[in-house]
């Protein structure tokens, strides 16, 4: 599965790996693939430099590269709490009785509330920045457009390729106008923030836009097969995300939520802007039907809504509450039916996409 843009990246197989945890990263990178740490996560700079310290333990030397989240457009001399004096009344009543109804617990007095919005400014991932070229990070992607200028300037300063997602051709020209290096085509399928155009629609209509920019396929690919219809569409790889959740080498930390990853099929899903303010698509619960009910208030913009759920989801995650238990995730959750190594999905994906190509060349008369 190699492509020109995966030969340029020193990697076996154009599967690009997108994921939050570390341990998975590196996996990917280990099995051939190209690992692609995600930063929201991390608050604090000096804890992305001990799991990027961890990363360069764990790879061999191989390459890997990380995600980053820097809003198209900055604004200057708003806190955090100044965001929160915005949010209104009647929403956080909304919030305490939707996890009354369900008796979920308190936080300890004192107890971090996990996600907070310090992940999604500017100011972060800049911090996040400075860490990240003090290692030999070979591909930045932004997930939230393209990054302001100078920012590409020192990424390509550093050797660093620079990709961002785009749901529509449009969103994929500005990309190359930036001087962006790959363009991510994500559909409609994938897991977290999407456009509303399908997979197979976008991906030749993205790769027609900004040739001959590489481009990566995304959005319900869970298979070899797919893979191979990415690349027959013009794509010069994958890049990958929800398949990885429920990998032996996850750190999702809830048994119950990886039991409801492994029971959803492909229509238990929900473009929802329930937790952050932006439609994404995730797990449906009970959680996203309450934001769903007419009678209720409508989800606020980003990155009010995610502020104002940050910590009713850290206490829907700790206690377990399976009816609100949730989590972004792909239509592709239907084919997620047992715990795997990340080795043994790179695995089946090369052998699927094996089998691909040979039906192909039979069909063309080549077998």
């Amino acid at each position: 599965m190699r492509t020109e843009l995966s030969t340029r990246l020193g990697v076996e197989h154009a599967i690009f790996g997108f994921t939050p945890f570390p341990a998975v990263a590196a996996a990917i990178t280990r099995a051939g693939g190209f690992g692609v740490l995600g930063a929201v996560r991390y608050g604090a700079a000096e804890d992305l430099a001990r799991d990027l310290d961890w990363m360069e333990r764990h790879t061999g030397g191989l390459p890997y590269g990380l995600d980053v989240v820097m809003p198209a457009r900055q604004v200057e001399g708003v806190t955090e709490a100044d965001i929160e004096g915005m949010i209104p009344e009647g929403h956080r009543r909304f919030v305490a009785d939707t996890l009354s109804a369900h008796g979920v617990p308190e936080l300890a007095e004192g107890e971090a509330s996990g996600w907070r919005i310090t992940g999604w400014l500017e100011k972060v991932a800049r911090s996040q920045l400075d860490v990240a070229f003090d290692y030999p990070v070979k591909l930045l992607a932004n997930a939230l457009g393209s990054p302001p200028a100078d920012v590409v300037d020192r990424a390509h300063h550093h050797g660093t390729l620079v990709a961002a997602l785009a749901g529509s051709a449009r969103h994929a020209r500005r990309h190359q106008e930036a001087g962006l290096d790959v363009v991510v085509a994500q559909g409609y399928e994938a897991g977290g923030h999407t456009g509303e155009i399908a997979t197979m629609v976008l991906t030749p209509e993205v790769v027609d836009a900004v040739d001959p920019l590489p481009v990566l396929a995304a959005g319900g690919i869970g298979s070899g097969e797919q893979i191979a219809a990415g690349l027959a569409l013009g794509a010069q790889g994958v890049w990958l995300g929800s398949v990885w959740l429920t990998t032996e080498e996850a750190e999702l930390h809830s048994a119950a939520l990886t039991r409801k990853l492994l029971a959803a099929g492909s229509g238990d899903t929900v473009r929802s802007r329930a937790l952050t303010g932006k439609p994404a698509r995730q797990l449906r619960t009970a959680w996203t039907d309450a934001w769903e009910d007419p009678d209720g208030p409508d989800p606020l913009p980003m990155p009010l809504q995610g502020l104002l759920v940050a910590e009713a989801v850290s206490r829907i995650q700790k206690y377990e509450v399976e009816p609100l238990l949730g989590t972004p995730v792909g239509q592709i959750v239907g084919r997620m039916t047992t715990t795997r190594s990340v080795q043994a999905v790179v695995d089946d994906l090369t052998r699927g996409f094996e089998r691909a190509i040979d039906r192909i060349n039979r069909i063309a008369g080549r077998a």
